[in-house]
């Protein structure tokens, strides 16, 4: 939800609040400013609420109690009861107790004060644990920014960052100039002469491409990636390259199978671009569904499907992966590996890692249906690369019961009578439950 699309009546409110905001209570009254409008955002009253007669507590006049004077006071007033007469006694018990009446009003008013505001920040904390209207604030930092002419930090600190959501003097800036950098899990605040500030991150980008190109290990290559993510991360720079990096990396982890720095460059990018970040939201989305049919989490499937939009269902990429979702749900084995065979992208490589149990399922089928079926056959249905690996595949599954075992591949029979036995148990002994590296 962007801040256009806002009642007037909050936009004035806002308005209002930063032009009495000052050095003193500015930090305060901007984060009570932005939970205040993301607990009205959460609970959807953003146009209903009457924002004329909301006050920040923060902005409220804080009255300090001197006790010091009170008990000056009292001091006083002992040491002229010897001294007065009885009606100027009368007198100054009255003014005393007037005195502390007011006083005893101050201090109540403190203890209320400071009562609410340990009250709001429990509450605050609460809210931001749960993560409510974080998006929608990260999307809107611009309007906590004060229109006061006064300059809300120091001289000597950073200029803000507008790659930073919701920067501010606790954003860290790298100063370090390594265009590479091992990755190394943090144990201790990190400081900024061991971060890469925004620009030499960028270099690195580059470079990190090259030496894939290069054909480097891919080890050293995501020690780098890591590393970078998580300067990105410690500087809280979200933005179209924070995007490209994690895109990036999860297609490297997919080419080489690691599905466990996949599966966490996937999770973060759903968290950019629910932030309105662009990027291959589409090409996401039908790796998305694969992995989904991978692990067979039909709840879950149905949910993220049932969410995507007309626009997105149109997508080449995504209309495959639907397309895979739908030859699954219907047993069409034929038209699954026609699939396989043209997936996008890099669907094929997130299908790899079904392809085979679905081949068994496949075979456990064909082998009821047939009473014999040629190697050749097998292949070219099953979208092997050769008859060897299809041979290779039918032995390894206890099934290679061949009527002609010494004839050529090309030649060779299958005996489908004997082989269905063995599918059905292998199937069940290593394909029955499914489990994922790395998942989220």
């Amino acid at each position: 939800m962007s801040s256009e699309s806002w009642p007037p009546q909050l936009k004035e409110w806002v308005a209002k609040c930063l032009g009495q905001m000052t050095d003193a209570n500015r930090e305060e009254a901007q984060a009570e400013l932005r939970q205040v409008i993301a607990e009205s955002f959460v609970k959807k009253t953003l146009w209903t609420t009457d924002w004329a007669g909301v006050q920040l507590q923060s902005l409220l006049p804080k009255p300090s109690p001197s006790f010091n004077a009170f008990n000056n006071l009292k001091r006083k007033l002992n040491d002229s009861t010897t001294a007065s007469s009885k009606k100027t006694k009368k007198g100054s018990i009255a003014k005393a107790a007037s005195a502390t009446s007011d006083l005893n009003d101050v201090a109540a008013l403190n203890r209320r004060a400071a009562r609410f505001q340990r009250e709001h920040e429990l509450e605050r904390q609460k809210n931001m644990r749960a993560n409510g209207g974080q998006g929608f604030l990260q999307a809107n930092p611009h309007l906590f920014q004060s229109r006061s002419t006064t300059p809300s930090f120091d001289g000597d600190e950073p200029e803000v960052n507008p790659n930073v959501p919701g920067w501010d003097r606790f954003t860290i800036v790298g100063t370090s100039r390594e265009i590479f950098k091992d990755y190394l899990r943090l144990t201790s605040e990190p400081k900024p002469e061991q971060i890469r500030p925004y620009e030499v991150l960028q270099e690195t980008l580059t470079q990190l491409k090259k030496k894939w190109r290069d054909k480097v290990s891919y080890s050293w290559i995501c020690s780098q990636f890591k590393s970078l993510r998580q300067d990105l991360t410690v500087q809280r720079i979200k933005n179209e390259f924070t995007v490209t990096v994690y895109e990036i990396h999860a297609r490297m982890a997919l080419e080489v199978g690691d599905m466990v720095e996949y599966n966490q460059c996937q999770a973060m990018l759903r968290n950019l671009y629910e932030l309105g970040i662009p990027g291959k939201v589409e090409e996401f989305t039908a790796y998305r569904i694969l992995m989904l049919l991978h692990g067979r989490n039909r709840s879950d499937l149905n949910l993220y499907v049932g969410q995507l939009t007309d626009a997105q269902k149109l997508d080449p990429a995504v209309r495959h992966a639907l397309n895979v979702q739908r030859a699954l749900a219907m047993g069409n084995y034929h038209a699954l590996f026609e699939l396989y065979l043209n997936a996008p992208n890099m669907g094929a490589y997130i299908m790899d890692h079904f392809i085979d149990r679905e081949r068994v399922r496949a075979l456990i089928v064909m082998t009821r249906a047939y009473r014999i079926l040629s190697l050749s056959f097998i292949q070219s249905e099953l979208a092997f690369d050769t008859l060897a690996a299809a041979r290779d595949f039918l032995s390894e599954h206890g099934a290679a019961f061949f009527q002609n075992p010494n004839s050529p591949d090309s030649e060779k029979t299958l005996d489908c009578k004997p082989a269905g036995a063995p599918l059905a148990q292998v199937f069940e002994e290593k394909y029955r439950k499914v489990q994922i590296k790395g998942a989220v």
